[in-house]
């Protein structure tokens, strides 16, 4: 809704909106009256309501005044003891210190729920809790509003919207207590307390802690059991803006909608106007290009990446070999010496009926790349434990049968003994965690790929953060780990792997930027995080893509590299926007008035100065399959010198192959602090018939090596970042 509209006999929004409704109500629509209609009225995520409304009475609502748009509720997509240490955390130096750990930084979590009696969540070494802080304890079933503490120091919860689309429902739940898992391991990771003896089931055993370990967490809940939809979001979103948080981590999105009609983008964009930087997940739709979500301008759009841990179990030959593998079964298996079973009849371990004939002892099973299907056969097989086969990066933490995963390299010396000797024997041992490990980081195999549907013309995601197999605080009362086909094991920390992981990590880190930074805009942050970010893994050479052989990745899989914080603490030069910055791109989309109204809610910001080029930390070129010949184009940027004063900056250009790159001036000279420079960068690019990804580099060197500031150049297809329509007409052909 237009609130300028808003006639003065009334004294609030809310009252006007309701007003409103009642005006428009049907009397033939018995159905909708029998029950209030306005479900949420918002006014710092956006202007305007979410309500139950006929057809008829939707059509009158569009013919009142103030009307700007409206659209369906819609359903949200879901997307540790050691991550701190791979990122280079430390108390001596860097941006813990300096931050204060996060000290009085407030992180909004909108998400699940959260179990507030986890030990993340006790308030340990906190000091009193902020007086700018306005939110509340929301007492519901199972929930006190005396549970919170000066660590989690607020909780609420939001239901119209799934008890609107489901009037008949009971919820399971009706509070802000977590009954998936999900909110609390986010939460937990990106602002936990220290919690000493964590473990996943002996795995990863260490003290647990977020990113941000002194920051405060409130807990905004708009995820059910019985279903999760835009307008309960919406409202967690705009309640947290009022509250007054300083970061908002959400690890969910939603696919295939326009910016205008996108929950979070919309709330974002408020959030953003008021200092709130937004951290989200880019999805778990890889590894296909082109089906990340969130790529929206204004927030942080994060991939997720593997940390250099590896959950190991040892194979112990009776020959003497042994073999580093892989495992996280979660319980203590049998780790004495048994026969080793080689049998190419049953060895590919696909039969029920046959592994049932399977006597005492370790079974090889030969049938490379299939091993979760086969650990389902094995439930069957009266064998202690088996050995299984596989060359990819191990992203799951499901491991239902007692065994170890080993590479199909070390499985031809494993087969070639229990060929060759006449009474072959194997032990395993289970538990055991390895650090250290390299590669490290590689891409995740499941993390979504821009270019983005939202706008293909921002390279996204911004980031890549650890996301693999993250170790984080659970519910103690949920699904964990599952052991056969019906043991069911529960624990109060677990290492699960997704986008929904790496996002708190990013938004920690961005808590710890503000602390340190409370001056700096959302797009600051997010400038100081992408500039800074690591393109190189622990072994030195570029970081690789888990689902593409190992082949190196692209910015459209990992955006600027992996997330260093302590760099990002001192990123020399930043690249700032304003909300008319983004205003001025909305206004080159073609969306109409009413659309742009819908996500900026104020009718102050005007279109006379339509720019599709973004002050932003990074540079994408597209072409279509109808592209012929050469194409240019030009970016420009501002840059700001946060440096200690003075500083002299020169260009170095790694252009994208069969690309030519030009920048200019070459040179940017600073005489103080805060100063901008302007500067252009002119990317010369072919078509290319095979829809080939390129990518280089701009980097900004300090004269004297103090800071290297890295923004990622991409040439890609627009093909792959398909329209809405196209999308969905494809994925109902594939079924």
């Amino acid at each position: 809704m237009d609130k300028s509209s808003m006639p003065k006999a009334f004294a609030s929004h809310h009252s006007w909106y309701s007003s409103t409704i009642n005006s428009v109500k049907s009397n033939l629509d018995h159905e909708h009256q029998s029950s209030p209609s306005l479900l949420y009225s918002y006014d710092h995520a956006f202007h305007g309501f979410s309500a139950l409304l006929s057809k008829d009475e939707l059509e009158a609502l569009k013919r009142t005044s103030g009307f700007v748009s409206a659209y369906m509720d819609k359903v949200v997509t879901l997307d540790t003891t050691h991550s701190f240490y791979f990122l280079s955390l430390n108390p001596v130096t860097g941006l813990w210190p300096a931050s204060g750990y996060g000290k009085d930084v407030i992180v909004g979590v909108i998400d699940s729920g959260v179990w507030p009696e986890s030990a993340s969540f006790k308030d340990d070494g906190m000091t009193s809790v902020p007086t700018r802080w306005k939110g509340t304890c929301e007492a519901g079933q199972e929930f006190n509003s005396s549970i919170c503490n000066s660590k989690l120091i607020g909780a609420r919860y939001f239901n119209k919207g799934v008890i609107a689309a489901n009037p008949n429902v009971t919820l399971s739940m009706n509070s802000a207590r977590d009954t998936q898992g999900h909110g609390t391991h986010t939460s937990s990771t990106a602002a936990g307390n220290y919690v000493e003896g964590a473990s996943c089931f002996g795995y990863a055993k260490g003290t647990a802690r977020g990113m941000a370990p002194k920051a405060r967490v409130a807990m905004y809940k708009v995820l059910w059991d019985e279903g999760r939809y835009a307008s309960d979001v919406l409202a967690g979103m705009d309640q947290a803006i009022a509250d007054g948080v300083d970061v908002i981590s959400i690890s969910m999105g939603f696919d295939d909608v326009p910016l205008y009609e996108d929950p979070i983008a919309i709330a974002s964009f408020g959030a953003m106007e008021k200092g709130v930087l937004v951290s989200s997940s880019a999805g778990n739709e890889g590894p296909d290009l082109g089906y990340l979500h969130n790529g929206i301008p204004w927030v942080l759009t994060v991939a997720a990446g593997s940390i250099d841990r590896w959950f190991a179990g040892t194979l112990t030959l009776g020959n003497g070999l042994v073999i580093t593998g892989w495992t996280m079964f979660p319980a203590r298996g049998y780790e004495g010496s048994m026969p080793l079973i080689y049998n190419k009849t049953i060895s590919s371990c696909n039969s029920t009926k046959l592994l049932s004939q399977v006597p005492f002892g370790v079974i090889i099973c030969d049938d490379i790349g299939s091993y979760r299907e086969q650990m389902f056969s094995l439930a069957s097989t009266t064998a202690v434990a088996a050995i299984l086969i596989a060359d990819e990066i191990m992203e799951s933490s499901r491991f239902t049968y007692p065994g170890v995963v080993i590479s199909s390299k070390d499985a031809i010396a494993v087969i070639k003994y229990a060929e060759s000797d006449t009474n072959p024997t194997a032990s395993i041992k289970y538990q055991q965690t390895l650090v250290g490990t390299k590669p490290a980081p590689v891409v995740a195999s499941y993390t979504s790929r821009g270019p983005s549907p939202s706008y293909p013309g921002i390279l996204k995601p911004d980031v890549m953060a650890p996301g693999t197999l993250v170790l984080a605080s659970w519910i103690p009362n949920g699904f964990a780990a599952i052991i056969s086909s019906n043991i069911y094991l529960a624990t109060d920390h677990i290492a699960i792997s997704g986008t929904s992981m790496a996002c708190p990590h990013a938004s920690g880190i961005a808590a710890l930027l503000k602390g340190a930074h409370p001056e700096w805009s959302p797009a600051a942050i997010r400038s100081a995080m992408m500039t800074t970010a690591n393109p190189f893994d622990n072994t030195q050479h570029e970081i690789r893509d888990a689902e593409q052989a190992l082949e190196i990745a692209t910015p459209l899989a990992m955006g600027a590299g992996h997330v260093d914080p302590n760099r990002s603490l001192d990123p020399g030069l930043i690249y700032e926007a304003t909300p008319q910055d983004y205003v001025n791109l909305l206004c080159s989309m073609n969306f109409t008035r009413k659309q742009i109204l819908t996500i900026t809610r104020s009718t102050t910001y005007a279109c006379s100065n339509v720019s599709s080029d973004l002050n932003y930390p990074s540079f994408i070129g597209l072409y279509t399959n109808r592209s012929h010949g050469a194409l240019f184009q030009t970016f420009q940027r501002i840059v700001t010198n946060v440096g200690n004063g003075a500083a002299t900056y020169k260009a170095k250009v790694i252009a994208p192959k069969g690309s030519v790159v030009r920048v200019s001036p070459e040179t940017l000279v600073f005489e103080k602090k805060y100063e901008k420079k302007s500067y252009s960068l002119t990317v010369r690019y072919m078509s290319d018939k095979k829809e080939t990804v390129t990518y280089g580099s701009l980097t900004w060197i300090e004269d004297n090596g103090q800071h290297t500031v890295r923004s990622p150049v991409v040439v890609a297809p627009l093909v792959s970042a398909w329209t809405f329509e196209e999308k969905t007409r494809s994925k109902e052909f594939n079924g």
